[in-house]
């Protein structure tokens, strides 16, 4: 073994010895309520396919029609060898879903947060985040070269102090295209609880700010026609920049960016995710729009209403009964990291499927269980999942 490798084996070793060890499960079926491992079923409350649109045939039938059409692969950047129409088509849809002028779509979420983030800033601007944004809006923060700051989650009175913390800063500057921008999920993907969105939409106007908003967990699942949590409050036309995914409720693959014409016409000059990325598979692109006609029809609310009585259901059956959850996440906190891994693991002798999640994806010594509900779960789905927690007691 050389010493990169030994290095490596090194590192391996340690995460493996603070249970912080990961290994990818193949998987020999759909994503769906139940999933093929190794040969066996699991009944599956980990996806966040949270409208069961992964597998719905209208997206599959969108999909198929789109390779014979426009074949497998886009085979280039959209600035390079011209734009597909399936991706107009979609970002047509995408700016009448969400009520905004415009949108443009990235490869993945992970794209989206970092194109956008660090097209917008730079060196002289402010970025202010919520401590539990994702790690793609992290990752995006530092890569920009702007000032970070963090406030406490969810803590309005620390949200502002940083907002008087970023005008001091730029007055004493003197410079005046300084941006301050806040960012924060409406739905948070660890905890399931829902940002104080229309105080904040009332902070950063009073301190002259700009704020992003992360609705990946929301899209689809929460507001009228599965807008989101910022057009359920009305404040949508408040928010410059509404990003979300395709690949949760929607049932596809992809990351969106939705506001202005302006605001995405200079995403297309200056996203860098974008400009130097091959455009995603037209496949991906039909099925997240006929993800976005299911999401807006009878059947997305009756999907949204079976969602909301899962959750119920399961509330009702263990008392736990968590009033900041908004969307389909439920987290169960566990606190060490080697008791996650332990009751994931009695979770599977019984068929369920529920990985542990642990640090860096959470903070140390907040290691849980992360449980997802969706609309294709059954109330028989739903029974099972509670009698299995039931011993890990």
């Amino acid at each position: 073994m050389n010493p990169f490798g030994d290095e490596l084996n090194r590192r391996l070793a340690a995460l493996r010895e603070q249970k912080l060890f990961r290994e990818l499960r193949r998987v020999d079926s759909a994503s769906g309520p139940r999933l093929e491992i190794g040969g066996r079923t699991f009944l599956n409350f980990s996806a966040n396919d949270y409208l069961g649109l992964a597998n719905h045939p209208a997206l599959k039938a969108a999909a198929i029609r789109a390779v014979e059409k426009f074949g497998a692969g886009a085979g280039a950047s959209r600035l390079i060898c011209g734009s597909l129409a399936p991706f107009h088509e979609l970002e047509e849809s995408l700016a009448v879903f969400k009520q905004t002028e415009a949108a443009l779509t990235f490869s993945t979420g992970y794209a989206t947060a970092v194109g956008t983030i660090t097209a917008l800033l730079g060196k002289d601007d402010v970025i202010i985040l919520d401590k539990l944004v994702h790690a793609s809006i992290v990752d995006a923060a530092k890569l920009s070269g702007a000032k970070i700051r963090v406030f406490a989650h969810n803590d309005l009175d620390d949200l502002e102090a940083k907002l008087k913390w970023a005008n001091l800063a730029k007055a004493e500057s003197g410079k005046r295209k300084t941006e301050i921008l806040v960012v924060t999920e409406s739905i948070f993907s660890m905890d399931g609880d829902a940002a104080p969105l229309r105080e904040m939409v009332a902070l950063k106007e009073k301190y002259g700010a700009l704020l992003m908003v992360d609705e990946a967990h929301a899209t689809g699942v929460t507001g009228e026609n599965g807008r989101g949590l910022a057009s359920e409050l009305g404040i949508g036309n408040r928010i410059e920049i509404q990003m979300g995914t395709l690949g949760k409720a929607l049932g596809a693959s992809g990351g969106y960016i939705c506001g202005s014409r302006a605001l995405v016409d200079f995403l297309v000059n200056r996203a860098r995710s974008f400009i130097f990325s091959t455009a995603p598979v037209p496949a991906a692109a039909a099925a997240a729009a006929a993800g976005i006609q299911i999401a807006q029809s009878a059947e997305g609310e009756n999907r949204r209403s079976q969602l909301r009585q899962h959750l119920a259901e399961f509330q009702l059956a263990t008392g736990n009964r968590q009033s900041t959850i908004t969307g389909a996440i439920v987290p169960l906190i566990l606190g060490d990291e080697e008791r996650a891994v332990a009751a994931a693991a009695k979770l599977r002798e019984q068929n369920i499927f529920v990985p542990a999640i642990r640090y860096p994806t959470v903070a140390r010594g907040a290691a849980r269980l992360r449980l997802t509900f969706s609309a294709a779960h059954s109330p028989a789905d739903i029974a099972e999942l509670v009698r299995a927690l039931k011993t890990l007691d």
